[in-house]
């Protein structure tokens, strides 16, 4: 066969729509997996961050557009009694970019616990945000951010930062600020209806 430029044309086609063909196929193969493994992940990050519970705090979800994003809170039961609100936060400052916390307060507005999601910080620094990698986090249980600063020490606040990693440590602090803030809008809204 000739190359001619309708030969190299009819070629690329073929091989773009095969090509196509086989990522929309792969897509909706792992589409499914990869959306349960994403709600598993928040399931159980809201276990590790309420108290114990006996409802889906999914079936009851709200959901609240903050700095135009989605803040996610789940309310937590136990029989008709509210034990806490586990929020899905995010701070758009973290070093390497987007931060997305779970944040457990109890109806009190006492932090319960805190666990990070999903975060693209640095390796050995800013990744100690992660409960696994440092304590970090634990220094925000049993506080009340009604009393409790929430901004780093070096910005006037009660938060002790990471170590070289002054800038994860404030963005995780304002995924934590921004889940209180909707936590405070929500009890105004009267969101302890459950109890």
């Amino acid at each position: 066969m000739e190359s001619s430029l309708k030969n190299m044309v009819l070629t690329l086609l073929i091989i773009t729509f095969v090509t196509s063909a086989v990522v929309g196929l792969v897509y909706q193969v792992t589409e499914a997996p990869i959306a349960e493994a994403k709600t598993a992940k928040v399931t159980g990050a809201i276990a590790q961050v309420l108290p114990a519970f006996d409802n889906n705090p999914a079936d009851l979800k709200q959901v609240e557009m903050v700095d135009g994003k989605e803040v996610v809170i789940y309310p937590a039961l136990n029989g008709s009694d509210t034990v806490g609100y586990a929020i899905e936060t995010f701070s758009n400052n973290g070093f390497g970019g987007l931060i997305k916390l779970m944040v457990g307060f109890l109806p009190d507005g006492t932090i319960y616990k805190v666990e990070t999601l999903s975060h693209s910080e640095t390796p050995g620094l800013g990744d100690k945000m992660e409960r696994k990698k440092s304590n970090f986090s634990v220094q925000f249980e049993g506080k009340n951010p009604a009393t409790f600063k929430l901004s780093v020490k070096k910005d006037g606040g009660d938060v002790d930062a990471i170590t070289a990693s002054t800038i994860s440590s404030r963005a995780f602090t304002d995924a934590v600020d921004r889940a209180y803030k909707v936590f405070q809008s929500l009890n105004q809204k009267g969101g302890e209806s459950h109890e």
